[in-house]
């Protein structure tokens, strides 16, 4: 029983370490992103920052509409074996979402988790976000908004690098 027992222990412990390494490639093409960046949503102009936190553990990213007194941030980090999202909305609540990478590392995928302090009379909830790296000066942003009449809001944006 103990000689089945310890390759079955080795096997699951390669597998987590194997989601993790995916996990921290994600989270590292991420913090490629680092910087100032500035697109248009609907004819507004967008401002974007990506910035590195917590000794490289954390990557908040900010996002600017012109016109809005405020921006919502999001943080990206490492939680065991996957990649998370947690959005703090300006609709007060904060979704989490779960990173996937694509199989050439350009795109970083997130799908819905959990939602935490989900008010309806304030609307909706983020859902979903996708990051497509283009090349270093331009990325660009997708994210899926779910009303709370069930109406899901997609908002498309191309971002330039300025610094």
């Amino acid at each position: 029983m103990k000689r089945f027992l310890l390759p079955v222990v080795l096997l699951g412990l390669s597998t987590a370490a194997f989601a993790q390494s995916d996990a921290q490639k994600s989270f590292d093409s991420l913090k490629t992103l680092a910087g100032s960046w500035e697109g248009t949503v609907d004819g507004k102009a967008m401002h974007a920052t990506l910035r590195v936190t917590s000794q490289g553990n954390a990557l908040v990213h900010e996002m600017k509409l012109d016109g809005q007194s405020d921006d919502p941030i999001t943080m990206f980090y490492v939680d065991g074996n996957r990649l998370l999202l947690t959005h703090y909305c300006d609709a007060g609540d904060r979704p989490r979402m779960t990173a996937t990478m694509s199989p050439d590392g350009k795109t970083v995928e997130f799908t819905f988790l959990d939602v935490n302090n989900y008010n309806p009379a304030q609307g909706g909830y983020m859902q979903h976000a996708v990051f497509t790296s283009i090349d270093a000066n331009h990325h660009t942003e997708d994210w899926t908004f779910f009303m709370a009449q069930g109406k899901p809001m997609d908002v498309h944006v191309a971002l330039q690098r300025t610094k």
